[in-house]
């Protein structure tokens, strides 16, 4: 059952913090359309792939890239009034002990880490879909990086493909080739010249081709130049698409599927799929870290007043945003395990938590 203080500071928490979220999202959004204004301008994008589908989206993505440096404004900005005004001094007298106080703390920081972990997870990458699909339509059209080139991969557990050259374009593949094993011997192999996506579900037109098949000693051969061969194979236009900020458009249990298809294919670029899922459950942890950090750091009372406060709390947070970035560089790098890298800095902010705690206004 919450006393009348638990829901007076939990009032304050989330009043404070929604207001804070609402502040800074409006500034994002003026400072976002200010620069994009003259590109909305001059393309043919409508009203409401702006409104409806662009900032909302946007407008979730700010929110869950600096949700838990809003909780750390927010816990400072309040605590520090209530220090100043000597509510919290009032509360200690009382025969309150800085760990009972902290428990509303922490009932709000919880709820707010509720809506983090399922935005992160669910909601955001939904809105992420919608933003991103705007921006590489209208704004950011040359961001796709899938490779072109040299391409190889597995569309079945035993079956391989290579592709010299994919044309975005058009969906054409130069040069195609595709290899079926059997207990490690070849026993099939298909090439042609131009293969033609025709729509799902995965079919092609190849141009040109070659059939060989293998049976031991026993060969078979069935050339078809200047003839086509409508067939089907586990690959889309969709594969060689990967735009830089494709994994934030992505639910989590996309995510995993991806990954488990990448890898079942041979495939090495799922790293950055797998910081992202971490990410998105380490962000949230973070929020009950800050919050503490926070409350220890503006619940004494200081000449400096709500400035010092403000001005070390934001110093804390630059402090932790950088840590994680570098954190998340050698991830990416390989240097360190990805959980390692996503996690350090929690660690790390956690053991400053505990200080803090320790030495704080008892």
């Amino acid at each position: 059952m919450l006393k009348l203080l638990d829901r007076y500071i939990i009032q304050k928490f989330l009043s404070t913090f929604f207001f804070t979220v609402l502040i800074f999202t409006m500034i994002s959004v003026i400072i976002d359309f200010s620069e994009k204004v003259e590109k909305f301008i001059e393309s043919d994008i409508t009203r409401y792939e702006i409104f409806v589908m662009y900032y909302p989206g946007f407008i979730m993505f700010i929110a869950g890239l600096l949700w838990p440096l809003y909780t750390l404004i927010a816990v400072i900005f309040f605590t520090s009034r209530l220090a100043y005004n000597s509510e919290i001094i009032s509360i200690f007298n009382a025969g309150v002990s800085f760990r009972r106080l902290m428990q509303p703390y922490l009932l709000a920081a919880a709820f707010i880490a509720g809506l983090h972990l399922i935005g992160n997870h669910f909601l955001i990458p939904l809105g992420n879909k919608n933003r991103l699909d705007v921006e590489h339509a209208y704004i950011w059209t040359n961001n796709d990086k899938g490779k072109t080139q040299d391409v190889h991969m597995f569309v079945a557990p035993e079956t391989k493909v290579y592709i010299n050259y994919y044309r975005k374009r058009d969906s054409t593949a130069r040069k195609f080739r595709m290899e079926q094993f059997k207990d490690g011997e070849l026993v099939y192999l298909l090439k042609a010249n131009t293969a033609e996506w025709q729509g799902p579900p995965n079919r092609w037109k190849l141009r040109n081709y070659e059939i060989r098949t293998f049976d031991g000693m026993d060969e078979e051969l069935i050339l078809g130049r200047g003839n086509e061969l409508d067939t089907a194979f586990n690959l889309t236009p969709e594969d060689f698409v990967d735009y830089k900020e494709q994994h934030t458009m992505m639910t989590s249990v996309e995510i995993q599927q991806y990954i488990a298809a990448q890898q079942a294919r041979g495939v090495g670029n799922t790293k950055k799929y797998e910081i992202e899922f971490h990410r998105r459950s380490a962000e949230p942890f973070t929020i009950f870290i800050l919050t503490i950090i926070g409350m220890s750091i503006a619940a004494r009372k200081v000449r400096g007043g709500i400035g010092l406060h403000l001005a070390m709390g934001v110093g804390i947070g630059a402090l932790f945003i950088f840590f994680s970035r570098f954190a998340v560089v050698f991830a990416a790098g390989q240097v360190i395990p990805v959980i390692v890298g996503i996690w350090a800095p929690n660690v790390l902010f956690s053991l400053v938590a505990v200080y803090l705690t320790r030495n704080a206004q008892m």
